[in-house]
């Protein structure tokens, strides 16, 4: 949610904006905002004479019944009762308003940074850098599912069973893969001095909405039936929420944390679920870094954070790239946004890991986070970035670290939580 203040004083900028996410049936909101915030602010200014007129009069009241004025004052009173219920009214009026004020803001979108490419989707998002020699083997790579097949490590059909399409079961290496890379992902995080985290993995309706936009709220969360909670999607919806409200001493800043979590998502939208795979799925595993800073230093941070997921993606012997997203790919709080994607050497081509992003003061704005220093309180920018999500590292790493007689290299990294083990050999093939 952007400042207010942008629209009173530069309405203008908010409209470009708007033209360039390509979201043109917005435009109508800056005017409508404005009309209603000049009526809100005159109708303030009404209510702030009228509460001084009634304090005026009402020293005038007891002045006339010390001197036993009685009809006097009786006049006065009456004028009193009917500034007091013009004051009700204005105070009923001015709720309203304020609330029509915020859900519209809530629905205009963040002003990007000027870096951001400028395009209408994802097919015009721009590619960065590379990191690591994409290689394609001379032997043909099966398709991840019978990769993991081949070392009895994945059940759909069970999952379907009990849980429908879209759910897995991960068995032995499979299973203990995934939870290596975790714990080396956290650990990874650990090591770059952030502070290790597991948060609740619901969170109510309110942490939703400063969250995240309606829109996506609505294509991503699970809601529980007959309570204000959802499921999370991502343990950032937790890890910003665990701040809600609060003053935080600028002292204590940066906060860099890292967070586990399953995640949750009903993946609406023209992608669907993958029949047979776990790259789209309804549950995964994940290990987040959030940070919360002053605003001056929050790129530093968005750099930081996704060279994190570079290196650590290449420790575990996977090429990757980064791609800048282009406005109209942003989700409507985002001030910048950039993706990781990994090298798929079936696929030949890469394809999306972690996605790292700057929110600005936005999420901050809507859920009351602020940091106190010697210049008075001032919102936080927030910044999230994936370090590992489960399902999809592991078709990367399964992928790029398979050798032509079907087994997989474990990288070195993740030997000491695999028991030793160097590699991975098909049961059956």
């Amino acid at each position: 949610m952007i400042d207010i203040n942008l629209i009173r004083t530069n309405k203008e900028l908010v409209k470009e904006n708007i033209r360039k996410k390509f979201q043109m049936d917005k435009l109508p909101l800056v005017d409508e905002v404005e009309k209603l915030d000049t009526k809100v602010r005159a109708l303030k200014l009404e209510g702030d004479n009228l509460r001084a007129s009634r304090n005026t009069l009402s020293s005038q009241i007891g002045a006339l019944m010390k001197e036993k004025k009685v009809e006097e004052a009786n006049k006065i009173k009456e004028t009193v009762k009917k500034n007091n219920e013009r004051i009700a009214a204005i105070e009923t009026e001015t709720a309203e308003l304020d609330e029509r004020i915020k859900k519209i803001m809530m629905t205009i979108p963040n002003i990007i940074d000027k870096s951001v490419p400028i395009g209408k989707d994802d097919s015009e998002n721009v590619e960065n850098e590379r990191f690591g020699e994409p290689v394609v083997p001379d032997f043909e790579i099966p398709y991840h599912a019978d990769i993991l097949d081949s070392f009895c490590a994945l059940d759909k059909e069970s999952a379907g069973r009990t849980s429908g399409n879209g759910f897995y079961y991960l068995m032995g290496d499979g299973a203990r893969l995934v939870s290596a890379m975790i714990s080396y992902a956290r650990d990874f995080m650990i090591n770059k001095g952030f502070t290790y985290c597991i948060p609740p993995f619901m969170i109510r309706g309110d942490v939703v909405n400063g969250v995240m936009s309606f829109a996506e709220m609505d294509a991503m969360m699970y809601k529980i039936e007959n309570e204000d909670l959802y499921l999370i999607g991502t343990s950032e919806h937790s890890m910003i929420g665990k701040f809600k409200g609060q003053i935080i001493n600028e002292k204590d800043l940066p906060l860099t944390l890292t967070s586990y979590s399953p995640c949750f998502r009903k993946e609406v939208g023209a992608h669907g679920i993958e029949e047979r795979g776990i790259y789209r799925v309804h549950q995964f595993e994940k290990q987040e870094m959030v940070v919360l800073c002053k605003p001056e230093d929050s790129m530093t941070w968005y750099n930081k954070m996704w060279s994190f997921s570079v290196e650590l993606f290449r420790s575990l012997n996977i090429p990757v790239r980064t791609l800048e997203c282009c406005s109209g790919d942003l989700a409507d709080l985002k001030v910048k946004s950039c993706d990781v994607e990994a090298w798929s050497p079936r696929q030949k081509k890469y394809f999306e890991v972690c996605s790292c992003s700057t929110l600005g003061d936005a999420q901050a704005r809507r859920l009351g986070i602020r940091a106190k220093g010697e210049k008075g309180t001032y919102f936080l920018h927030t910044l999230n970035n994936t370090v590992l999500a489960s399902t999809r590292a592991l078709i990367a790493l399964l992928e790029n670290n398979l050798q032509a007689d079907g087994s997989v290299l474990i990288p070195k990294p993740l030997q000491m939580y695999m028991g030793g083990k160097t590699k991975l050999t098909p049961i059956k093939k």
